[in-house]
């Protein structure tokens, strides 16, 4: 592999030495057999290339090693998850996965010439911290759900067209699957009390109309196997599984947080199986249809009950139902957004001819960091004349998620002890204030850990002051 492989610790640490950081005797660097990119003219040795530390170890993307060079379009950089390079010149970029940052234990001071970058496809409840602009402004790019971030992660549940055009169930089984006692609406979730507040809606929903729930949130039906009770049939996508759930005519698709673009499987799984989504999620999400008439908007409606008498008009009249699965016909997908962004999209799901996401975003990085690293380098050579580039800042709506609201009812109808309110809302606010503390140690140039407290105690007082 010579160079590519870092067959030893000698030419990651370079004659500027990190000798004190090399792997113990005996151990040795091997190349992961990941993507590789389409290559580029870069000769220089690894001792030359900039670093990138995937502060998230975690999710580093290349196994078994420690470190790996990546061979980008526009230049090469050095791919690490040892810390032990993190105070060092050439390492230019700090990678951080939104669900693990915490505020409290950022690497500080910031160095000024290091970029930081976050990747978090995950839901906005993981880190609300990432919602509110001091934080989302600590990063300078982003990979996240929102389309508007610099490497966006969208489509991320969606592998690509044909996952839409799969068959659906014909409706004469889903009707003698209802004369058989199952109900038109079908609830699995066993995650419960999240920000969304999914339950509350549909506990008020049950009211009005038959729902089957299977998981443990108002679980009210039992699957007919422990082979379908195993969760791992259902993350894995099981065939057994999909065929149960396929025959309801409606699946309760509510997102566990509401973010612009957030869409996960809740929304892409009945779509493609032909249940028609009851949705609750992304305000945006009919820009991504595959046309204007294949889901049930929630917020359409003025109420559970008004919804579940559209339900049940659907569920009376078979016609009516179907106009919902016409994106499954040939030429049924009209939506030109959708199918550009499917296919301008870089990296790909279980596509092994396509970088998966996390190498995709980490040249995306290498990328921009050689430019920034010739950019300075001629404004250096100049002696002031080209001006040195400017810093990039992420911006709010790179992430920029609403505050959490009730699911059904207001705040002010809720009552004092009740645990969603206290859970969420409270974390809501405090990730603003914790978002405020890190962004005045890092302009203080702050490096103790232990006064991040003290900034998140000067903030409360300042805010308890105010009111």
């Amino acid at each position: 592999e010579g160079e590519a492989g870092l067959a030893g610790a000698e030419e990651l640490c370079g004659a500027e030495g990190w000798a004190q950081d090399a792997v113990p005797p005996g151990a040795a660097f091997v190349a992961a057999a990941s993507y590789r990119g389409p290559g580029n003219n870069d000769t220089r040795s690894n001792k030359a290339l900039p670093i990138l530390l995937w502060w998230s170890g975690s999710l580093f993307p290349h196994f078994p090693g420690d470190t790996e060079r990546i061979d980008c379009p526009r230049g090469s950089c050095l791919a690490t998850r040892s810390r032990r390079v993190a105070r060092h010149r050439r390492t230019k970029a700090l990678i951080f996965y939104g669900t693990d940052f915490r505020a409290y234990e950022a690497p500080l001071p910031r160095l000024p010439h290091q970029t930081w970058a976050l990747f978090h496809e995950e839901s906005p409840m993981n880190n609300y911290l990432l919602s509110h602009p001091p934080g989302i402004q600590l990063f300078n790019y982003t990979a996240t759900f929102r389309r508007e971030s610099d490497y966006p992660l969208t489509l991320q549940w969606l592998p690509g067209v044909g996952y839409l055009r799969g068959p659906a169930v014909p409706l004469a089984e889903k009707d003698a699957w209802r004369r058989r006692g199952y109900a038109p609406v079908l609830y699995m979730q066993s995650h419960c009390d999240v920000p969304s507040d999914r339950d509350r809606y549909v506990r008020e929903l049950m009211k009005y109309i038959q729902v089957d729930s299977y998981g443990k949130c108002l679980h009210n039906r039992e699957l007919p196997s422990e082979r379908l009770r195993d969760t791992s049939t259902a993350t894995t996508e099981d065939s057994e599984f999909m065929t149960f759930i396929a025959r309801y005519k409606f699946h309760l698709a509510l997102e566990n947080a509401i973010c612009d673009d957030y869409m996960t499987e809740k929304l892409w799984r009945p779509m493609h199986l032909g249940a028609v989504p009851v949705y609750r999620g992304s305000p945006a999400v009919r820009d991504w249809m595959p046309n204007n008439h294949s889901i049930i908007l929630i917020d359409d409606f003025d109420s559970p009950q008004e919804l579940a008498k559209y339900l049940d008009f659907l569920d009376k009249n078979g016609e009516e139902y179907m106009k919902y699965l016409e994106y499954k016909k040939l030429g049924g997908i009209k939506n030109q957004f959708l199918l550009e962004s499917l296919e301008r999209r870089e990296w790909g799901v279980n596509d092994m001819t396509l970088p998966n996401y996390l190498n995709g975003f980490e040249c995306f990085i290498c990328d921009r960091e050689n430019t920034r690293v010739k950019e300075e380098q001629e404004h250096k050579k100049s002696h002031g004349k080209i001006p040195a580039p400017k810093p990039r800042i992420a911006q709010f709506k790179h992430m920029g998620c609403p505050m959490p609201t009730p699911g059904f009812g207001s705040v002010e109808d809720l009552s004092g002890g009740d645990s969603w309110k206290e859970m969420w809302l409270q974390d809501y606010w405090q990730s603003l204030d914790q978002g405020e503390a890190l962004t005045a140690m890092i302009h203080r140039n702050e490096s103790h850990q232990g006064r991040f407290w003290d900034y998140m105690h000067e903030i409360f007082l300042k805010r308890t002051r105010q009111r």
